[in-house]
């Protein structure tokens, strides 16, 4: 039997998890989101207000959402939730028996698409593929929202999907929906509340603790087997408030800085390949398990 998202509880406030996505295309335009450049929030001609916009016309279930994420996950939540995890002793899969579990999890209650979990990643592959990427990037677009399997696992929708952000250190002001932050626990707690906060200038990401979603798991069940500018896509590319704001880079070391015009470049394909265009799943089946066999070994541990 499918896996339903449903609006049911405090765990679930979005009733599909494209919600979140559509929010992030308000914020963040295509055209400003294939752009190089971090996005800049700066524009002289635009008033504070009107940059914040995208926050009072939000839907009630997205503001709900980030309301949940910015009170519950805190450091200790981030360290609980690792040690779950990150042992990775929940499954043994290969990567497409993965995206076929991802594939019973389903929007019952979305309207606009008929289209299956399976559908969007493999459009997120196939349009890396049209525009003439490496084999690795093509496979990083097919794969990289499989962690989001934790709803599967129980896991509360504000655990899973949500633009990351350092715990640990202070929050930055171009977090959406900032304001939330002050119900949660660590905003109470001065060493978490410095500019670096638990951690030092230049002390790289690698050192640094994201709060906890669907991007950190992926990373670990994949790092073994993938290119490094791979690794970055799929380990930071919820990182919105570093990759389109430009914030954080205090917490970076120059390798970071390097790695993250690759994470830039991942998001539109994130963000945009979605259509109401099925793809032919048994034809592109045959390419993509080649792809997958270049790289991965027939099981992975999940």
């Amino acid at each position: 039997m499918a896996a339903t998202e449903t609006p049911s509880n405090s765990n679930a406030p979005l009733s599909n998890l494209e919600e979140w996505e559509d929010f992030l295309k308000v914020r963040y335009p295509e055209e400003t989101a294939a752009s190089s450049k971090p996005f800049q929030a700066t524009d002289p001609n635009k008033t504070k207000e009107q940059f914040r916009n995208y926050e009072a016309d939000a839907r009630p279930s997205v503001r709900e959402f980030y309301r949940l994420n910015h009170r519950h996950q805190t450091y200790d939540f981030v360290q609980a939730k690792k040690k779950e995890f990150l042992s990775l002793s929940r499954h043994k899969m290969g990567i497409w028996e993965a995206m076929e579990f991802l594939n019973t999890l389903v929007d019952a209650s979305d309207p606009d698409t008929d289209l299956s979990q399976l559908d969007h990643l493999l459009q997120t592959g196939e349009q890396i593929r049209r525009d003439g990427h490496p084999r690795w990037f093509i496979l990083t677009g097919l794969i990289h929202d499989l962690g989001k399997i934790l709803c599967l696992y129980g896991e509360p929708q504000w655990a899973v999907v949500g633009d990351t952000f350092p715990v640990g250190c202070g929050y930055s002001d171009k977090i959406v929906f900032h304001q939330f932050f002050a119900d949660n626990p660590d905003s109470r707690e001065p060493k978490y509340q410095t500019r670096t906060g638990i951690y030092s200038e230049g002390c790289g990401l690698e050192n640094v603790h994201l709060s906890w979603g669907h991007d950190e798991y992926l990373y670990h069940v994949v790092k073994d087997y993938l290119p490094p500018e791979a690794l970055y896509m799929i380990r930071y590319h919820s990182f919105y408030p570093a990759h389109r704001e430009g914030e954080y880079q205090h917490l970076m070391n120059g390798r970071d800085k390097q790695m993250f015009a690759w994470v830039r470049a991942f998001n539109p394909y994130d963000l945009y390949t979605k259509s109401h265009e099925r793809p032919n799943v048994e034809q592109l089946r045959p390419f993509y398990n080649e792809l997958i066999s270049e790289y991965f070994p027939t099981e992975l541990r999940w």
